[in-house]
């Protein structure tokens, strides 16, 4: 699929720095991994919240995507409900150092995600960021790298080592400070978004919840 056909590319190309918490959260977790809010309680606060697009990203898991989209055919017509999309986050090697790809708009049926949906962390060849990207691609999904920021090396270096094996985008604005309320760090995510542009990367946002709010982590 060409990026500027995927039915999310609109979506994630207009997102900026007043996008997250309030509007578009491309980046949480439920209790199918490691979050503490169960997948309805996340898409009922969601709602509550009227975002806009959701997508939950669980570490090698994508069992929350059938759950929440159950509850949206049940329920659709009774409420307000963000429009909805895949996702996963899966740890991987990027010149050698553990780094976090999240996956989003693909094919949840995808042969080429069957490495990556088994609720552990890949072996092996499918451990390498390349071969993850791929597996992204090849289920017609946009392969982005997460915060960036929080690995030991240069997210510079990351960014453009990603760019370099096919990654779509960049997790831009993210709050490093993990702050009770989201908010982005200012000075690291503007560096971030300077060399997503440079490099012509998607740029995405998300708050990582972990808890029992999508407005914090």
């Amino acid at each position: 699929m060409i990026l500027n056909n995927h039915p999310m590319f609109a979506t994630i190309s207009s997102i900026d720095h007043n996008s997250c918490p309030r509007h578009i959260n491309f980046h949480c977790h439920s209790t199918l991994s490691d979050g503490s809010m169960n997948p309805i309680d996340l898409i009922v606060q969601a709602s509550k919240l009227k975002l806009k697009h959701l997508a939950v990203t669980d570490h090698h898991n994508i069992n929350a995507y059938a759950i929440i989209s159950e509850w949206i055919s049940s329920n659709q017509n009774t409420i307000s409900i963000p429009a909805f999309w895949s996702g996963i986050e899966i740890s991987c090697l990027l010149k050698g150092c553990l780094v976090h790809i999240i996956g989003l708009g693909f094919d949840t049926h995808a042969k080429s995600l069957l490495p990556y949906i088994t609720g552990e962390a890949p072996r092996g060849t499918d451990l390498q960021a390349e071969q993850v990207i791929k597996a992204i691609k090849a289920a017609n999904g946009i392969s982005i790298l997460a915060h960036p920021a929080r690995y030991r090396l240069n997210f510079e270096i990351l960014i453009k080592e990603a760019k370099s094996l096919g990654i779509n985008g960049v997790e831009v604005w993210y709050d490093y400070d993990f702050l009770k309320e989201w908010r982005s760090t200012t000075l690291i995510c503007d560096s971030i978004l300077a060399i997503a542009k440079a490099n012509n990367l998607l740029k995405t946002c998300g708050t990582d919840t972990h808890g029992y709010s999508l407005l914090g982590r």
